[in-house]
């Protein structure tokens, strides 16, 4: 018995140190249940939780055996000992209330569901029957999803859109009272382009220059090159239909055009993209109105 114990006390000792994780073993583990998904129609998502609990039970209980080196056991065993730790009736009766209590909800593209008041037609029609669904959820109501009734009555709801076309006042009068605040926000400006192409992780500066890295070619923006491409791009917006920074993506699409085309033949080329760079690819564009409209 003692040197049964002490037998453990070295493996255990080795298995914390990280020795035996290349070691291949054979362990039982739960069968993955089979996903069985259920079409209901809407105000039946209860019954339809329901039933697709009692098709994942049938098989919960089944084991199988399977060949896994220490270290993947380990975190398979450890996922299955955690999942058995879950409540799941108390983790959604805390989702529901947080979603009820600090839920936000934003709607997009509000101005695609106004009708000009200019303008006639039957299209009006759907448009208005949109917003005046929006209302009771805006307004506070219960809704039925699959986790159980939800009560709208303190998520924020906020609605955006460019208004091109029309005005935060075409919309039915009923959803403005209840939206009250209405903030306005400015265009992007070159100085805002800067920002987009720098700071963020995964810029499009990086990863125009990780995909030539992966054929050879050193691809290098200076601080002016990047100054120069946002001012060409907001040219373009001003002079154009304004689609903020996704005008970015097609200027650096258009300025790097011969070097994506010949980067594969010239491995080890250096290609740095300064103002003088970006003035000799994009000058005649951003001059040409005409040249301009045939890019986003």
């Amino acid at each position: 018995e003692p040197d049964n114990s002490d037998t453990r006390q070295k493996f255990r000792k080795m298995l914390r140190e990280g020795r035996l994780d290349d070691r291949e073993i054979e362990v039982e583990v739960s069968a993955t249940p089979v996903g069985v998904e259920i079409m209901a129609p809407p105000g039946m998502e209860e019954m339809t939780s329901q039933l697709q609990g009692m098709f994942q039970n049938f098989g919960s209980n089944r084991t199988k055996q399977r060949k896994l080196r220490v270290a993947d056991a380990f975190k398979v065993l450890s996922d299955e000992e955690a999942g058995k730790m879950i409540n799941e009736e108390e983790l959604k009766l805390s989702a529901l209330h947080k979603v009820e209590q600090n839920g936000i909800v934003f709607i997009d593209e509000i101005d695609k569901v106004t009708q000009r008041s200019d303008q006639g037609g039957s299209p009006g029609v759907s448009r208005e029957g949109v917003q005046r669904d929006l209302l009771p959820l805006v307004e506070g109501s219960t809704v039925t999803t699959k986790h159980g009734l939800v009560k709208t009555d303190h998520i924020l709801f906020i609605a955006s859109g460019a208004f091109h076309m029309s005005k935060p006042s075409d919309l039915i009068p009923e959803l403005q009272g209840r939206m009250p605040i209405r903030v306005e926000l400015q265009a992007l400006g070159a100085r805002e382009f800067v920002r987009i192409l720098t700071e963020p992780d995964g810029s499009l500066t990086e990863q125009y220059t990780a995909l030539m890295n992966t054929e050879g070619l050193q691809l290098e923006f200076t601080t002016e090159g990047i100054e120069r491409i946002a001012t060409i791009a907001w040219e373009i917006n001003e002079r154009t239909e304004n689609i903020g920074a996704r005008r970015l993506h097609t200027v650096i699409e258009r300025l790097l055009e011969q070097v994506s085309f010949s980067a594969a033949d010239q491995p080890g080329k250096r290609v740095t993209v300064d103002a003088d760079y970006v003035d000799s690819q994009l000058t005649d564009l951003a001059r040409d109105e005409d040249l301009s409209r045939y890019i986003l």
